[in-house]
């Protein structure tokens, strides 16, 4: 018989992770990160599609909050601006990785 991984006393790691990777666009924004980076605001915005400037602005300000990405400002006219992943969020990259496995597997095209 196969033991089981989950423990409902201890359900705290889970809700932590879902809580910081949660959400439409979260996990989108990571994957794209750790595919290219550093990546500028308005090709995030470009290869999210259907996310509004609202809530790519959002999305991200929550990551940054997080430690997940790590948002670098140039002094320049215009303004320059890249993300990348921080150490904390590539360190997600082997979850996203193992999710596109999954689809990989599981997907019925």
């Amino acid at each position: 018989m196969q033991e089981k991984m989950c423990f409902v006393s201890n359900k705290e790691p889970f809700e932590y992770t879902l809580s910081i990777i949660s959400g439409k666009w979260k996990l989108k924004i990571i994957y794209l990160l750790a595919c290219i980076t550093p990546v500028r605001y308005n090709m995030l915005k470009k290869d999210i599609d259907g996310i509004t400037h609202k809530m790519l602005s959002t999305q991200l300000k929550e990551l940054e909050q997080e430690d997940i990405i790590l948002r670098n400002e140039y002094p320049q006219v215009p303004p320059k601006v890249e993300y990348s992943l921080t150490p904390k969020g590539e360190s997600l990259i082997p979850i996203v990785m193992a999710m596109c496995s999954w689809g990989k597997e599981h997907n019925r095209q």
